[in-house]
């Protein structure tokens, strides 16, 4: 049982690292970070903007790329490389399309400034209202899961 409100999550990263995510079921902020995971709770929403479409390259997609709930309170260590363990969350991740932020921009409230519109992007991890988490799932989901 959730102690708070159901909350709505945007999560950075690039569209090649989320679509292995959304394979392997889970969610990934911020390099690895645990304190980013800690904040969501089982129940709540997570979509992914992807700036770019592979990690290190300069090619933009500029994309929501990814929708879907948070599926447990885990948050759990995954040793990928030798000397790389980031932390990861479980997530139900829905049937979607990837969807251009572009003609969304002037009806999204977490983009104060129209002009720069991708600043509150460089934070990697942030929370969004039910306004703006409605206006994109009602462009990726065609199933109406939320």
């Amino acid at each position: 049982m959730k102690d708070r409100p159901t909350k709505y999550w945007i999560i950075v990263a690039s569209k090649d690292h989320v679509k292995t995510g959304v394979a392997e079921g889970i969610a990934q902020a911020c390099h690895g970070k645990s304190s980013p995971l800690k904040r969501m709770q089982k129940g709540d929403f997570v979509v992914y903007y992807s700036g770019k479409l592979t990690f290190g390259k300069p090619e933009k997609c500029q994309e929501f790329t990814a929708i879907g709930i948070v599926k447990d309170n885990e948050v759990y260590p995954f040793q990928m490389t030798a000397d790389f363990c980031p932390f990861r969350r479980n997530i139900e991740f829905y049937e979607s399309e990837d969807v251009s932020i572009l003609p969304l921009i002037d009806d999204l409230n977490f983009i104060q400034n129209k002009k720069s519109w991708g600043y509150p992007f460089r934070f990697g991890f942030f929370e969004i209202n039910k306004h703006d988490f409605d206006l994109i799932s009602s462009k990726m989901l065609q199933k109406g899961y939320v």
